[in-house]
């Protein structure tokens, strides 16, 4: 019989503005911890280095952890010209450099190449996993690895800044799954002259906006004492790019049993899926057929 967790039943999205040199992991473990939660995850893991949106979920929210990781994003960074790097960002090893620097349009230019549907293939130091080992390990062990290329959407990457010749900020509106260093990486190549990312902020996941993080140091002087409760977001937050039904009273119990119910909805269609909604709380995720809804993903009800 497996040990029963412990910590409070607490539900919501808990938004943290991650700072640089920390894992996404340890924050999750920081907030699970500040806020004595039972079960923490995330949405979206940031390099260690990397700052901005980190959208910690808690308790039922993890369940919908996986539409903010299929949302949106948006990242600023700033790429260092005329360098590559053996992790394609500044912690690694110069690994080749050009003297050449392009002019401000060559680079908004090369741009075009990098918006709608691109192959990136991932970084070395990255965690693909290659026979169920990670990349970054077996690029750690000196292993020569061969990445496959993957599909990534990129809405927009446009060029913000040029503090000087050898570096450009950019902004980048982008699906999931989506490595910023590989596009430093692989515009730096297309322009002539190497790069790698010196700085990555994300400042924006799905609804979460960075402006709206907690810092860790925040979550560090209210830790343990209910204060950080009152900077919880719903759960339903992360259900936002689905369509919502409402269920009927009698629904409920059905939904949260797993079987199919009657619901009403009007922007929905034959087959979509959706979350259905009881006096504003998320009751099940499911397929909506015929006036009923199919439950795939259900809700445990709010603790009182």
């Amino acid at each position: 019989m497996g040990r029963k967790r412990k910590g409070r039943d607490i539900s919501g999205w808990l938004i943290v503005d991650k700072p640089a040199g920390m894992t996404s992991t340890a924050v999750v473990n920081k907030v699970r911890w500040a806020m004595d939660a039972k079960k923490a995850g995330h949405a979206g893991t940031l390099d260690p280095e990397a700052t901005g949106v980190l959208a910690v979920a808690l308790g039922e929210a993890t369940k919908t952890v996986p539409y903010i990781t299929d949302a949106l994003k948006a990242y600023e960074f700033t790429v260092r010209l005329g360098q590559a790097t053996n992790t394609d960002d500044a912690e690694g090893e110069v690994i080749a450099s050009s003297d050449t620097r392009p002019s401000d349009d060559d680079i908004k230019a090369a741009l075009g190449d990098f918006i709608g549907d691109i192959m990136q293939v991932p970084p070395q130091f990255s965690a693909v996993k290659i026979d169920g080992v990670r990349a970054y390990k077996k690029a750690r062990d000196g292993e020569e690895i061969e990445l496959a290329a993957r599909p990534l959407w990129v809405e927009e990457l446009v060029m913000v800044d040029r503090e000087d010749d050898d570096h450009v900020t950019l902004e980048m509106t982008c699906g999931k799954g989506g490595y910023v260093r590989s596009i430093a990486r692989d515009l730096g190549e297309t322009l002539g002259c190497f790069g790698h990312v010196r700085e990555l902020r994300r400042i924006w996941s799905g609804p979460f906006q960075a402006e709206d993080g907690l810092s860790i140091e925040t979550i560090d002087a209210n830790a343990k004492t209910g204060a950080l409760d009152a900077h919880l977001q719903s759960l339903e937050i992360g259900l936002d790019d689905l369509p919502e039904v409402r269920c009927l009273a009698e629904s409920v119990n059905k939904l949260r049993n797993g079987n199919p119910a009657e619901v009403i909805g009007s922007d929905v269609e034959f087959g979509d899926e959706a979350w259905a909604s009881y006096e504003g709380h998320a009751i099940a995720v499911g397929t909506y057929r015929g006036g009923l809804l199919h439950p795939t993903r259900v809700f445990n009800a709010p603790s009182t």
